[in-house]
């Protein structure tokens, strides 16, 4: 099972960066799949999920308004549609999936991890 995450990069506040997570090696079909995020020093936190095929989806406060997520079920991807950007979401985020229809924002939940992509915004 390999998930790629890609995409991320520096932005400035306000600017936008588009997230792709490409997974392989397992049946996509009856994955939810999330996003993390880990800031140095911090925890890491939930920011969006998807169910499968799409039909669902759930975001932090933090993120709700300003982030999207959808997933391409023909390329096996999943992407995290940032926008309105602050410095406060500079971190490594990750893509991990969940054997569920159902979405959770529990880390703890999610079998398969990526090896993140760093997002930095400045001010």
């Amino acid at each position: 099972v390999q998930l790629q995450a890609s995409g991320g990069g520096f932005v400035q506040a306000g600017g936008s960066l588009r997230l792709s997570c490409s997974v392989s090696g397992i049946t996509f079909s009856v994955q939810a799949v999330g996003w993390f995020r880990q800031a140095p020093g911090k925890v890491r936190e939930f920011v969006a999920a998807i169910s499968w095929p799409g039909t669902k989806t759930y975001f932090a406060n933090s993120v709700k308004g300003r982030f999207a997520i959808s997933r391409d079920n023909i390329r096996d991807t999943v992407y995290l549609e940032m926008s309105r950007l602050k410095p406060d979401d500079t971190a490594v985020y990750y893509c991990a999936t969940r054997n569920s229809q159902s979405l959770s924002d529990d880390r703890n939940e999610y079998y398969y991890w990526g090896q993140g992509t760093q997002v930095t915004v400045s001010s």
